[in-house]
Parts: C-alpha cells; sequence; structure tokens
C-alpha cells in the first residue's frame, strides 16, 4: 500500500490515519518540501516514512504549514519541526493556540457544542512555536505559488491552499469529503455559521482536484460537485 498518492506533479497526500481519514500533504519543488499539517501526536513515523517514499527526508523539508490547530492536524507539529527543523506557518488568529498547545473552543450555540466544550476543555497538544503568521491572499513560494484562503469558523485561522500552478485545492477542514461530500462537523467548529459563510470561497477559485484533510480526493467535476454542496449551504442561510 502506497504511503503518499500523488495528486498532481510534486503534490502528495500523505493518508496519517487508515482509510484517508486524516492526511496530510507534501508540496516537493526545487527548494526542498513544504509539508501541509502533521496529523495527530503520533502521525510523524508514518509522515517520515511516506517522504521516503517519494525520495525525501526531514532534512529536505522548508516549512510546515498548518491549516489549523486541532489536535488531528498540529498533534504531530512539534515532532516535525523537531525532525526537520523547519519554521511553523499558521494564520495569526490561530497563532495563540498553535502556541498554547490547545485547540479552539467548540461553538456554544448548540448543545452539542456546549457538551463538546466540556469534555474537551483539557484537550491539549504538544505546544509549537509559529514562526511565520498567514493572512488571506498571501502567496508563498511553494512550486510557483501557494495561494492561502482564509476560510474561518472551523477555527478562527483555518486556512485553505490554492496550488495554482497544478490547480490543487486543498479545503482543510472547511468541507470534508468522509461518507460523501459534506461541510463540516459542527460540534467541531469554533463558529458554526461562519464556517459555512465561508466556505464560498471555495467556489470562487479555480481548481481541477479537491483535496481534503479528511477523506479522499475528488479528481472529476471537482469545482463543479464543491459549488453544489456550498449552494445547500446558501439554502440553509436563507431558511
Amino acid at each position: 500500500m502506497s504511503l503518499a498518492v500523488a495528486l498532481a506533479p510534486g503534490v502528495y497526500r500523505i493518508p496519517t490515519a487508515p482509510g484517508s481519514m486524516i492526511n496530510s500533504y507534501a508540496f516537493v519543488d526545487d527548494e526542498g518540501v513544504t509539508l501541509v499539517d502533521c496529523g495527530v501526536r503520533k502521525a510523524p513515523p508514518r509522515i517520515v516514512a511516506a517522504l521516503a517514499e517519494i525520495g525525501q527526508s526531514p532534512a529536505d523539508v522548508t516549512r510546515i504549514i498548518l491549516t489549523h490547530v486541532h489536535p488531528d492536524h498540529a498533534g504531530g507539529a512539534a515532532e516535525m519541526r523537531r525532525r526537520t527543523g523547519a519554521p511553523v506557518l499558521a494564520h495569526s488568529a490561530d497563532r495563540g493556540y498553535a502556541e498554547a498547545g490547545r485547540p479552539p473552543a467548540s461553538d456554544p450555540s448548540r448543545l452539542s457544542g456546549r457538551i463538546f466544550r466540556r469534555l474537551s476543555r483539557n484537550a491539549r497538544f504538544e505546544p509549537v512555536e509559529v514562526a511565520t503568521p498567514l493572512a488571506d491572499g498571501d502567496l508563498l513560494d511553494v512550486g510557483g505559488g501557494l495561494r492561502v484562503l482564509h476560510t474561518p469558523g472551523h477555527s478562527p485561522g483555518h486556512v485553505s491552499l490554492l496550488h495554482e500552478p497544478t490547480r490543487v485545492l486543498i479545503t482543510g477542514d472547511a468541507i470534508m469529503n468522509l461518507f460523501g461530500l459534506r461541510r463540516s462537523f459542527g460540534v467541531l467548529c469554533s463558529d458554526i455559521r461562519m464556517t459555512e459563510r465561508t466556505a464560498h470561497v471555495l467556489g470562487e477559485v479555480d481548481y481541477d482536484i479537491v483535496a481534503f484533510t479528511h477523506g479522499p480526493e475528488i479528481r472529476e467535476r471537482a469545482r463543479e460537485r464543491v459549488r453544489r454542496l456550498l449552494r445547500t449551504f446558501e439554502r440553509d442561510q436563507r431558511a
């Protein structure tokens, strides 16, 4: 079984949990490797093995980007930082959570959110320093250009990423492809309504492949299928 799935030249999905339940990503160019998300605390060995499969090593990693700072994305970040020596980048609104080693609280507007908020109040991951805060619209020098799209709601600093040369979109947790294409689980969001409002950005940019941090990528009619889902968000907001 492959440890890294090629999406486009120099773009790889790295499943860090069975069945693509949690994914990291690697962008490989002449400057090295940009790693996106680091899975849970135990994920780094799997990430390192996947890098080896594509002919790379931790020493080749030049930066680590976090789409957001929940434990299933940032839990392995401190360890990958130690193994690679690479700086960590995250949106400025999530920076404090990364450096405190705790995720933002769940949306208290619904009972499920309030219950989860109480149950997870002691949730922690190893703190990691954010060397460079990201902002909406940033274009990172990653294989010809990786665009930062601020899509808050799942967390205050949640970002999606568009690799403009290969037309691959990484949604983060703004939307998921678990048990079908779907909205983010509300109980995990810091602001459920904001998650649905800001996801419209994913229908306004151009891409051919849509990739998720939870679930397998979509290669056929990707933008069309995402926009169809987003229309359900709009109907719900009008209701």
